[in-house]
């Protein structure tokens, strides 16, 4: 089932937005990211540590906008493809939310089984 996470027009570029998704029994907590005009999403989950990325609500990107890093340990990752670039857990990358842009709305769908790790 999809959730509607936006317009295509709320976020400018550089900004996210904190969205949850219900995925069967489950409550994922999720964050919209508008990056050069292309949105991407993903489970709010650092894969070093299962923690929230974000130590204050909807601060993702470095001071420079280029990474998402998380608060907890410095891990940087690509926006793009929610790669791990620096610190643990290289190698790994964020798990991304599917979305659907219909109209001038976005929606978001459960990303499917998550590993142990998110």
């Amino acid at each position: 089932m999809a959730t509607r996470i936006a317009r295509t027009d709320e976020l400018k570029a550089g900004e996210t937005k904190r969205f949850r998704l219900t995925c069967e029994t489950r409550e994922l907590e999720c964050f919209l990211l508008n990056v050069a005009g292309v949105h991407h999403a993903y489970v709010n989950r650092c894969r070093h540590v299962p923690m929230e990325l974000d130590w204050v609500e909807n601060q993702f990107f470095t001071e420079d906008g280029r990474f998402l890093q998380c608060a907890t340990h410095g891990a940087y990752y690509l926006p793009e493809s929610g790669e791990c670039v620096a610190g643990p857990p290289c190698g790994k990358s964020l798990v991304r939310v599917p979305l659907r842009i219909d109209g001038e709305e976005i929606w978001g769908e459960c990303p499917g089984p998550l590993p142990d790790d998110a």
